[in-house]
């Protein structure tokens, strides 16, 4: 389906300019892209209905409600796509799962070719307990979980990011966001359980969080104050809309190609040059990671998208010319083409992992 002008203003505000708990969100789509909500809602419910959208909801902080890691998968070639496929299908843990491969075959860690996203939710297990597990059902013979130590960028915004030319960034540093662990109580996590759902068709209306909380047994009023108190406290994110893009590529998107960019800095350096990257506007996500031993000692990473791969390779260039003009050595860096992801948001539900134990852990 091809975006139109109309589309392309929704989803340049709609994508990830939404931060925080909104009651009334297509609302407040509508007000910033200066259209009536009708037609924004009209818009977004036939996108998500074509497939050109997979996916509408409100975002949680997880660094702040599980235990998670960016985590490197060395497979043997041969049970790559079996792999991938049983990732897709059987963990609800395990967010995105991408191949990609290393632009340079001789790079440190260029033989790990599968990534993932890993939730685990608290007091479940561990990052590497669960790991192990999937280690038996993938037949991987080593991982490397990269868990965060500092988030500088996040929020996908293809529509918006499309027409950027290499080397544009913020006028100011992006502030580093550490992950916390705020006390939640019972009705704490019913609303984030809730929350946290993707929307469906029928559910793009003025107020899609009413319905939610009579599934509670909240009044809305009750539901709301309880996901702003939630807000405030750091445990929501944005509510976004999310392209889909894993299966071709609508060009006027500004999706279609994407890299995995590392970089390794002196110690000491990591908040600084995490930020000087971060505040490209290009990057999608962008972190300061431990555990990047097996890359060559990388502790900086993020995503890149393009409409092209040539797009790709002119921001990280653009972003590597940027450390030296401001003295930020780079000890190593490399770049992880994507060629095959699929994404999902991770479960962090602890009575559903207790569940999945059942299945997957005998």
């Amino acid at each position: 389906m091809t975006l139109t002008e109309t589309d392309l203003q929704i989803l340049a505000i709609a994508e990830d300019r939404l931060t925080g708990f909104h009651p009334r969100p297509f609302d407040e789509i509508a007000a910033r892209c200066n259209l009536p909500v009708e037609l924004v809602m009209e818009r977004l419910r036939t996108l998500l209905e074509s497939g050109t959208v997979r996916r509408i909801r409100q975002t949680l902080l997880s660094t702040s409600l599980a235990d998670g890691a960016l985590v490197a998968w060395r497979v043997p070639e041969a049970r790559l796509e079996q792999a991938w496929a049983w990732l897709k299908e059987n963990d609800p843990f395990t967010g995105h799962v991408v191949l990609r491969s290393c632009d340079n075959p001789a790079a440190p860690g260029a033989d790990y070719r599968l990534w993932t996203t890993l939730k685990v939710p608290c007091g479940s297990n561990t990052v590497e307990g669960h790991c192990q597990l999937l280690m038996q059902h993938i037949g991987a013979t080593d991982f490397a979980p990269l868990p965060v130590v500092g988030m500088f960028a996040l929020g996908v915004g293809h529509v918006r990011r499309a027409h950027l030319q290499p080397g544009d960034k913020t006028d100011t540093l992006p502030a580093m966001q550490c992950p916390t662990r705020p006390h939640l109580s019972d009705k704490d996590w019913q609303v984030l359980m809730v929350l946290k759902e993707s929307l469906t068709p029928e559910e793009i209306v003025h107020e899609p969080w009413e319905q939610r909380a009579l599934q509670l047994g909240m009044s809305k009023e009750q539901f709301y104050a309880i996901a702003a108190d939630l807000d405030a406290r750091k445990v929501i994110g944005r509510f976004a809309t999310f392209l889909n893009h894993t299966g071709g590529s609508n060009k006027r998107s500004g999706t279609g190609a994407a890299g995995l960019f590392h970089w390794a800095v002196p110690k000491g350096m990591e908040e600084r040059a995490g930020a000087e990257c971060g505040r490209h506007i290009c990057m999608t996500h962008c972190y300061w990671r431990s555990g990047g031993e097996p890359f060559g000692g990388a502790q900086i990473m993020g995503v890149v998208h393009s409409s092209t791969w040539e797009g790709v390779l002119a921001h990280k260039a653009a972003i590597d010319a940027h450390l030296a003009s401001c003295g930020i050595p780079v000890l190593h860096t490399a770049i992880f083409r994507s060629e095959k992801a699929i994404i999902n948001p991770s479960e962090i539900d602890p009575v559903k992992y207790k569940n999945w134990l059942k299945t997957y852990a005998s």
